[in-house]
Order: structure tokens, then sequence, then C-alpha cells
């Protein structure tokens, strides 16, 4: 009889704290500043407002599922395709087509207070961030141009340099032969243009000088849109330690990216392992596409179960976040999962339904409500609070 009293009430303490997360994830203000769905959408001929789940990682009603308030629709091309600046258009084009046939799901939100609406409203907030500065192709009125459509933030790089500025690729991979490392002096502009409109700096993919460049040249705080620690997974795209800090001292915050090369140093060696033993039908697709990734990509779709035993557990993420919290406080971090931009993701975040296990982990983790409901949203919306323009 002892044994079955304690059983039930250990039930009892475990459906209590599954309740109390999922409230809490609810209530809050859920905000990711990154999501690659425009594009991926495009390329494989889908539509975010259809069920894509066995397709994709995201899609409008997935999104509701998983408690997301607002969106940072990530607008993307690759580095070399001729006219990025119509890309754009393009991909922000399909988005908006998207949030129109849906009026009472979607809505567009570029200000805090928009993203707070749509939060009250149940409706998910649209808004766009550039990933890339190749796609104002060097001219400022097309970043002005998408900023007036819905662009709140630009990435200065994504993993190809601009004329202006220098990625974490080729600062790391081509070293001296660059012609320049950092900001030009039309980087600047680029910078202090952005600050002028109320448009978040982005510094996820930029090479360390550029780094160092824009936080000594924006007037406002900057975001990290989707990246990690480079102390406990040392790859180019994560942040160093005074980076960090730098970031702190400046008011900004940093989103980390799900992506499990970027959370697992050990996961690239297995990723590796992987494709050396399918080798023979990588090559074969080589000859069809020439870009490793996307070939990468193909076979990790194809061989599922072998895929998931590549995963980190979703342990090493929230490490992450811990990393920053105790260099830099709880206002500096927040999420920006780079869902459809991805190939593999920790384990138990499948797709866009699996936030809640986020805040589920923040609380096991001893995080306060008013803790998580910062990371979830709330650091974001002070973020562009103090970025946007008063009127």
């Amino acid at each position: 009889m002892k044994h079955l009293i304690t059983f039930i009430l250990l039930l009892v303490c475990i459906n209590t704290l599954a309740q109390r997360y999922k409230k809490i994830h609810f209530r809050s203000v859920l905000i990711d500043t990154h999501n690659d769905i425009p594009s991926t959408a495009i390329e494989k001929g889908v539509s975010f407002d259809e069920d894509t789940r066995t397709k994709t990682h995201s899609d409008l009603n997935r999104m509701l599922q998983g408690g997301v308030d607002a969106q940072l629709f990530s607008i993307w091309c690759d580095g070399n395709k001729v006219n990025p600046y119509q890309w754009a258009n393009r991909e922000m084009d399909t988005v908006l087509a998207w949030t129109n046939r849906n009026p009472y799901k979607m809505m567009l939100a570029l200000t805090a207070n928009d993203m707070m609406k749509a939060s009250r409203q149940n409706k998910l907030g649209v808004a766009f961030g550039v990933e890339g500065g190749h796609m104002i192709e060097n001219d400022l009125n097309k970043l002005d141009s998408l900023y007036k459509k819905g662009a709140r933030y630009m990435t200065l790089t994504w993993n190809n340099s601009t004329d202006w500025a220098t990625s974490a690729q080729d600062e790391t991979t081509k070293g001296d032969s660059l012609k320049h490392k950092g900001l030009t002096d039309f980087g600047k502009t680029v910078v202090h243009k952005m600050n002028e409109l109320g448009m978040l700096v982005d510094l996820s993919h930029v090479g360390e000088q550029t780094f160092w460049d824009a936080i000594r040249t924006s007037t406002k705080p900057v975001l990290v849109s989707h990246s990690c620690v480079y102390a406990l997974c040392p790859h180019r795209r994560n942040l160093k330690d005074d980076q960090i800090k730098a970031i702190g001292e400046n008011g900004g915050v940093i989103h980390l990216n799900f992506y499990s090369g970027f959370v697992d140093p050990e996961f690239e060696k297995r990723s590796d392992a992987f494709t050396a033993k399918h080798k023979s039908e990588m090559d074969s697709l080589l000859k069809v596409n020439p870009e490793p990734y996307f070939m990468q990509v193909f076979l990790f779709e194809k061989y599922p179960d072998e895929v998931k035993a590549l995963r980190p557990p979703l342990s090493m993420l929230m490490d992450h976040l811990d990393y920053i919290v105790k260099m830099i406080g709880v206002d500096h971090v927040g999420i920006g999962s780079d869902f459809d931009g991805v190939n593999s993701l920790p384990q138990q975040l499948d797709d866009v339904t699996c936030y809640p296990v986020i805040t589920k982990e923040l609380l096991k983790r001893g995080y306060s409500k008013k803790d998580v409901r910062k990371i979830l949203g709330g650091n974001f919306l002070r973020l562009l609070r103090e970025n946007e323009v008063r009127q």
C-alpha cells in the first residue's frame, strides 16, 4: 500500500511539472530570430500554410502549436546568386503572400508592440531578417527598401564576404589573401544607416575583425541572430569569450543556434564518418550537384536511423545558454533556432512543435519564470525597442 501511495504521489508530481512548464511556455512571448523556411519552401516547392511535416521543420500550424508568437523569417540566397536583391524580394513576397492568405493566423509585426499584439491575438507575428549584406548589392537605397518591406535586421555577411565586410569563413580560410579584413568605410556607412533606420545589426556569420569594427561603429545594441559558444564548440561561426563579453557591454543579445555542428564539438567527426561510409553514393551525387552540403542533406534524409545517432543531447545546447548567462547575464540570450536551415538538430528538437522542451529544461536548471520569459522573447523585444526610431 505504501509503495502504491508513493507511486501515485510521484505521478502527481510529474503531471504538475508538465502542466507548469507548458503553462509558463504558452503564457510567454516566444520569438525566434532565425528560420530558413522561405528559401526551403521555394526550393522544395511547398507552402508554409500547408502541412509539410514530412518535408520541413516548419509550417504555420506546427509553429503555432509550438507556441511561437513572432518569427523573424530568414531572407537568404547563396553568395554566388545573380541578382540577390531580386531574390530577397521574391522570398519576402512569398512570406507576405502566406500572411495575406491567413489573416486569422498571421500578421505583419514590425515593431515590439506589434509582436506583443500578435501574441495577444494568438497570431504569428511576421518580420524578416536579411541573411547576408550581399543582398543589398552595395546600394543603401536597396537597404532602405528592404527595411520598409519588413526587414528588421541584416546579417552583415553570410559565409561569403562582401566588398565592404569580411565573413568568418573567409577570414578563417583565406587569411592574408583577402583584399581587406573587417569593415571598409562603406561598411561603416551601412552600419550607421541601419542604426538610423532602426534596423538591427546582426553579427552572426561575420569574421572577428568585422565583429569588432561593427560593434565599435554601431551606436545601438547589436544582435547575434543564430550563433553559439566557441569555448564549448570551437567552430568559426561561434563566439569567443571576449566577443560574448563585448555583446554584454553593448547591451546586445545572443540568440542560440540549434545546429548540431555548432553545439557539439564531436558532431563533425561523427558526420564525417557517416559521409565516409556512404562515399560512393556521395561521389555519384556530387556529379549531379557539386555542393557537398546539399548532397549530405540528401543522404541525411535517406538514412534517418543512422542520422539519429549523430545528434547531440539537448543538454549540450542548454550548456551553451548557461555559459552565456554565467558570463554576461540572463538579459543577453535568446532563441535563434535555424530550423529549415540545418540538417541536424539536438535530440528532442525535431521541429518547431518542440520549443516547449526548451522551457522545460530551463525550469529544470533552476531558471525563474521571469528569466524564462526573458530568454524566450523578452530580451529580443527589449533589443528591438532600443533600436526602434522614435517617431
